[in-house]
C-alpha cells in the first residue's frame, strides 16, 4: 500500500482513494453490462483487424509479417480471455442456482 505522507488526514488511505478525493480519478458510473459490452466490442475489433491483416498478406499487399502475427496473437489472446470470463460467469451462475434458500 502506498501512502501519502504529506497530508496527515489521508495518511492511511490507499493511493487510489487519495486520488479520488483530490479529483485525480473520477469514479466510474458505467454499469457492468456496459463494461462487458465494451470489452466484447474491443475483442471483435481485434478479430476484424487480424482478419484484415491476414487477407492483406494473402493478397500480396505490402505488410510486415510480424505485424500480421502480432495482430493475430493479440486477437487470439483477447478472445481466450473473453471465453475464460464467460466460463467463469457461467460457473458462478450455476453455483448460485445450486444454493439452498
Amino acid at each position: 500500500m502506498i501512502v501519502n505522507e504529506t497530508d496527515p488526514s489521508r495518511r492511511y488511505l490507499p493511493l487510489v482513494q487519495q486520488k479520488m478525493q483530490t479529483g485525480g480519478i473520477a469514479p466510474s458510473n458505467t454499469s457492468f453490462a456496459d463494461t462487458v459490452r465494451e470489452f466484447v466490442g474491443e475483442v471483435n475489433n481485434m478479430q476484424i483487424d487480424a482478419t484484415e491483416q491476414t487477407e492483406k498478406l494473402i493478397r500480396g499487399e505490402p505488410v510486415d509479417i510480424h505485424d500480421v502475427m502480432i495482430t493475430a496473437q493479440k486477437a487470439r489472446t483477447s478472445f481466450q480471455l473473453l471465453m475464460e470470463l464467460r466460463n467463469k460467469g457461467l460457473d458462478l451462475y450455476r453455483e448460485v442456482m445450486r444454493m439452498q434458500v
